[in-house]
């Protein structure tokens, strides 16, 4: 599923990349690209994060409405891994905390 995952946004943000006409910048936008590829990120929040793999549908569950709701904001390689490890975040709040 991880790999499924990072392909998927590889090419979401390369093709963002491209076409730059009309998008904004955020906070979540870097200067520069990180150096870790997109699945090498995924593959280290799974295995230090300890959250389900649920986790991570519902992550980019959150990812797409974000990108619907905001279409000046796209996901691009510049802010694809703060998007995602904050998208990570609150679905493992969402999904895995449990409420005692």
């Amino acid at each position: 599923m991880i790999a499924f995952l990072s392909s998927l946004l590889e090419r979401v943000a390369e093709s963002n990349d491209h076409n730059q006409q009309h998008q904004k910048i955020s906070v979540f936008h870097g200067l520069t690209r990180p150096n870790i590829s997109i699945q090498s990120y995924l593959e280290r929040i799974f295995k230090y994060a300890n959250c389900s793999p649920s986790c991570f549908v519902v992550a980019y569950v959150y990812l797409d409405r974000f990108t619907q709701r905001q279409p000046s904001l796209p996901i691009n390689t510049f802010n694809v891994h703060r998007l995602l490890i904050t998208s990570v975040m609150v679905a493992a709040k969402f999904m895995d905390d449990i409420i005692i």
